[in-house]
Parts: C-alpha cells; sequence; structure tokens
C-alpha cells in the first residue's frame, strides 16, 4: 500500500506544474506562491521553535482561530505557523490580527518535500485538524519524536470506509498521532477502530468564536439600501441551490413587493455563471464587487467577495445555509446562530449532524425538504419575532468550555512550554 501511494505522490509531483497552472488559470491558487507546494519557502523559521497548526481550507482554519489567538498571547510561545491547501484559506487569516502567525501552503505530500518542510520549520509540536491525513507528513513527524495531535477530528461512515479496506495501512497512519481528539462520538468509534490511541471527546472546536477579526463595515449607504427592503440570505450555496432561491423570491416577491434575496455562494469564481443563470430567469441582479447602488428593482444581491459574510448575517434575520439541498453534507451553522440569525437548511447536513441537532432542540434552526416548505418557513419567519439573547449566551459558553479543554490538552505536551 505504501509502495502504491508513494507512486500516486510521484506522479501527481511530476505533474504538478501543469496541474498548478491549470488551478491559477481558474482562481484556485496564488499565483506568487505556489511554489511553497513545491517545497521552495520564502520564509524561514528564525525566532526559534514554533507550534504549527494544519488545516485543509477556510472551515478548519476559522475553527482553530480562538486557539491560535490564545497561544499569541503566550510569552514561551515566539512563533505560530498555519498551514493550508487552499488558495480562499489564506485570504481568510488576512481578515485577523495575527503578530507572531505565518501562513505557508502544505507542499505536496512526497517524502523529499516533507523532509525538506520540516528541516525548514521545526516544529515543535504539529497540530492537525479534522480529517487532514497526509500518509508521508504524519511518519516523518513521528520519526522526528515531534508530539502529533489530531485536533476536532472528524470522521465520515463514507471515509471510514475507505479507511477499513486498507485497515493496515490505516492503523500504521493513524498510530502516528500521540492523541486524538474527535469532535463527535462517532469519530470517536471510528479512531479506535483504525488504531489511533489516547482518544478524547472534547467537543467540537467549531463552537469558538474569535474575538479579534478585524471589523467588516458594509458603507452606510449599502446597509441603508438593504434596512429599507425585506431581505433574507443564502449563504454558502452550491451549484443549483441558488435557482432554488431564485424561485423562492419570483414565489415570495408577489406578497413581500420590497424582497431582497442576498446569495452569497461558497465558490465565487462563479459569480459571472450564477449571474447569467439567474438574469435568465427575468430577475433583476446586482454584485457586491460592482459597488453600484441597489436599485428599488433589485431581485437578488450577489456577495462575490471573502470574509464579509458575518456582516451580512448582522443585517439579515434570516439565514438558508447550502451544501444541504444537494448531498454535500451542510455547512457550519455556528457563525449564523451566534448572530441571532434563524437558520433555514436542506436534509443533507451529515457533516454537522449533532451541531444542527443541538440548535433544532433550542429552535435556531428549521428543515424543509422542498421548495414548497422552504417558502413556508420564510415567510413564517418574516412574522416571527423570537428572542435568542439567552440561546445564543448558552452558544457561547460552550465554545468557551470547548476551547479551555482543548488549551488544556496542548498544553500538556512539554516541548509547548519549553519553547
Amino acid at each position: 500500500m505504501f509502495f502504491l501511494y508513494r507512486l500516486i505522490i510521484n506522479t501527481i509531483l511530476i505533474l504538478s506544474p501543469i496541474i498548478i497552472i491549470f488551478r491559477i488559470l481558474k482562481s484556485k491558487e496564488d499565483p506568487s506562491r505556489f511554489k511553497e507546494k513545491l517545497g521552495i519557502f520564502k520564509k524561514k523559521n528564525i525566532k526559534g521553535k514554533l507550534i504549527w497548526f494544519h488545516g485543509s481550507s477556510v472551515g478548519e482554519i476559522l475553527s482553530i482561530i480562538p486557539l491560535v489567538e490564545k497561544f499569541e498571547k503566550n510569552k514561551n510561545i515566539k512563533n505560530i505557523l498555519i498551514t493550508s491547501n487552499t488558495f480562499s484559506s489564506s485570504k481568510v487569516l488576512k481578515k485577523f490580527r495575527l503578530k507572531k502567525t505565518i501562513h505557508q501552503f502544505l507542499p505536496i505530500d512526497s517524502r523529499i518535500l516533507v523532509k525538506k518542510f520540516l528541516s525548514n520549520w521545526e516544529p515543535a509540536v504539529a497540530i492537525f485538524i479534522e480529517s487532514e491525513i497526509w500518509p508521508n507528513m504524519l511518519l516523518n513527524i513521528k520519526n522526528k519524536h515531534i508530539p502529533l495531535l489530531l485536533l476536532n477530528a472528524r470522521i465520515t461512515r463514507k471515509s471510514y470506509e475507505k479507511w477499513k479496506k486498507i485497515l493496515p495501512f490505516s492503523k500504521i497512519i493513524f498510530s502516528c498521532f500521540n492523541s486524538c481528539y474527535p469532535q463527535n462520538s462517532e469519530t470517536q468509534k471510528y479512531l479506535k477502530s483504525l488504531g489511533a490511541k489516547n482518544i478524547k471527546h472534547l467537543g467540537n472546536l467549531k463552537f469558538t468564536e474569535s474575538k479579534n477579526q478585524k471589523k467588516e463595515n458594509l458603507t452606510k449607504n449599502i446597509k441603508k439600501n438593504f434596512t429599507s427592503r425585506k431581505i433574507w440570505c443564502a449563504a454558502s450555496t452550491h451549484n443549483n441551490e441558488e435557482r432554488i432561491c431564485a424561485i423562492a423570491h419570483m414565489k415570495l416577491k408577489k406578497k413581500y413587493k420590497n424582497l431582497l434575496t442576498i446569495i452569497i455562494p461558497r465558490h465565487i469564481q462563479r459569480t459571472n455563471s450564477l449571474y447569467n443563470e439567474i438574469t435568465e430567469m427575468g430577475l433583476n441582479v446586482e454584485i457586491h464587487s460592482s459597488k453600484r447602488k441597489i436599485k428599488k428593482d433589485t431581485d437578488i444581491y450577489i456577495v462575490d467577495t471573502y470574509g464579509e459574510t458575518k456582516s451580512f448575517f448582522k443585517i439579515c434575520n434570516l439565514v438558508f445555509l447550502g451544501g444541504s439541498v444537494i448531498n454535500h453534507g451542510g455547512q457550519n451553522p455556528l457563525e449564523a446562530a451566534r448572530l441571532g440569525c434563524k437558520i433555514l437548511y436542506g436534509p443533507n447536513v451529515q457533516n454537522f449532524k449533532e451541531i444542527y441537532e443541538l440548535l433544532n432542540k433550542d429552535k435556531l434552526c428549521f428543515k424543509f425538504h422542498n421548495i414548497n416548505q422552504l417558502i413556508t418557513s420564510i415567510e413564517k419567519s418574516f412574522n416571527e419575532n423570537i428572542k435568542t439573547e439567552k440561546k445564543i449566551n448558552k452558544l457561547k459558553k460552550t465554545g468557551l468550555k470547548i476551547l479551555n479543554l482543548s488549551l488544556r490538552e496542548i498544553n500538556k505536551f512539554k516541548k509547548i512550554n519549553e519553547i
């Protein structure tokens, strides 16, 4: 199995120039930093040992920001390294005031590049987030006797079944972790079966929230235009979900003449195709980055910039979270919930099952199965005035508890205190 894996990785490495050029053309790669994925680093760890966090993309990186902020205040820690795989995650990090933190893209999981990466950065502790499993990297970390943690671990049934088919290989890989901290009971069971050790359930880090994010201020004119309209928001939407929202808008507009639907697609590269698709339906569309004034007859407002979702949640009492109508597994609803938004979602939220169950108990979110149920839920929400302050405080207390437990576990490793 190791031979096959390394053969695949080496093939990817050989083809990487072509792959990277294609991704740059698709705006999925940073043209000024793609060399980091090939083991060419502009930065070095010049201030001594550091603590290293790795997460795949935006969601994983956002979940560790409160932890990183705590470590930034620790005088014993000189440097913090965050690595990720996606262009969007590097952009999101710029939204936070992090003075000690360096961001790099993780190199391709080739043994040569992995060894070069570890020699360059010399991390004192490596903390991988959720389901980021790179065999060559993990084995080399273990061989260098660097403490290795899997934090906020998440393994779906689908991925577990795949790991189970190669169980001897899986047990070698998962045994590399000194400790694993699953975010739910299902993952806890799977980790044990896959050979992980020192498993402890702390809760889901996504309940935590950052205190130092740079303010996202919508201009006064835009706020004025929005607040004079009956608005709802569809966020983190995927292909076909925007069309459902546009149809819902058309039907609701018969009753609510000043209705405005805000759409924040999960992948903003789709903005132009979305614009064309929705205008062909006979709706008037405006795009956020154009900075044009919203007209009275604007139906759909597409947000095509990173890092402003929170600002739009603040002016909306009602949010539909995408990735839940299609079979994607849903999106994290906690940011919207903490801001007092009522959340609507489709039937496919298996990636955040326990969070949605908790929010359902507190009547902070509601499921729909078809477009008629979505329309009914929107109408009902427009006519309700639900007080959510106590429920929001409950969420914040849960997040603080999980954050403190996670800090305590990480600090158990001696090398943290020796930095």
